[in-house]
């Protein structure tokens, strides 16, 4: 199966503010399907076409200048033209890739962030990659989708970073390992910034209160790591909860939905492909 966007070479670095350009040579919509089976990373790039990420089976984590997006089987997630993002994929993820040229249709909002595939749009999408249809046909198809695409907000798992140098080494921090405790305090402390002033922040900057964020950087981790074929009982420690019933609990508040569904879900998915 090709692989998701074009490869970077490996002797060069792209980052968010200089990514990588990938043009996309298309006047209507294309939509690739994609199978992961070790863990991958396409670095910082963008291209000149819109973008909808849709279909996932496992873990699929972008991350955009803005923050990181997870995206779940439920809903798509949508990336303008030009925006530059970077795609995480764990072992076994699962996901479909459409791009759609520009001016094909009403866009279904003007940012990053979260879309409802109705069911007719995944029936459509499927079948416009699969079979040969006459020019007049595709034509209408292809601009029908972009209207029945839906803005969303249930996307709960959007992890914004802060821009402040102080802030963002105490965001990265607790990316890198979620089951660090420390309190804002003592972050102060390792930073050099007071409690009060990194509080202020991380309101400030990501709209939500460091606990708040904290939560979110661990259920993000904590889908990542279900994904990748980890227990519940270990996920939640990996992620700093004691006890697994208080972690699905959490989870189940934040995501909408069981640690063990996710896993158990998945798991079934891989077993079915493998036969």
């Amino acid at each position: 199966m090709s692989s998701y966007g074009q490869r970077s070479d490996p002797g060069l670095e792209s980052s968010a503010s200089d990514p990588e350009e990938q043009p996309i040579a298309l006047s209507g919509i294309s939509t690739g399907f994609f199978a992961v089976r070790d863990g991958e990373e396409w670095g910082w790039h963008r291209h000149d076409a819109d973008e909808l990420l849709w279909g996932t089976r496992g873990a699929l984590v972008v991350d955009t200048e803005a923050g990181s997006h997870a995206v779940p089987w439920a809903v798509g997630l949508w990336i303008p033209a030009g925006a530059a993002h970077r795609v995480r994929a764990e072992r076994g993820t699962e996901f479909a890739c459409t791009f759609l040229a520009r001016g094909i249709g009403e866009p279904p909002r003007a940012d990053v962030g979260a879309v409802g595939i109705p069911a007719s749009v995944r029936v459509l999408l499927d079948e416009l990659s699969r079979v040969d249809l006459d020019a007049e046909t595709r034509r209408l198809a292809e601009r029908l989708i972009p209207r029945l695409l839906d803005r969303s907000e249930s996307l709960r798992l959007v992890l914004e970073m802060p821009q402040d140098d102080r802030a963002r080494r105490v965001a990265e921090g607790v990316v890198g390992d979620p089951s660090d405790a420390r309190t804002l305090r003592e972050w102060g402390a390792a930073v050099g910034a007071s409690e009060r002033n990194l509080a202020r922040l991380f309101r400030r900057e990501t709209g939500v209160t460091f606990a708040e964020w904290r939560l979110k950087a661990r259920m993000l981790a904590a889908t990542e790591l279900l994904a990748a074929g980890q227990p519940v009982g270990a996920v939640s420690r990996r992620v700093g909860y004691a006890t697994p019933s208080a972690f699905v609990q959490a989870f189940r508040r934040e995501v909408g939905g069981t640690p063990g569904s996710m896993s158990g879900a998945l798991g079934a998915h891989l077993r079915d492909s493998s036969v």
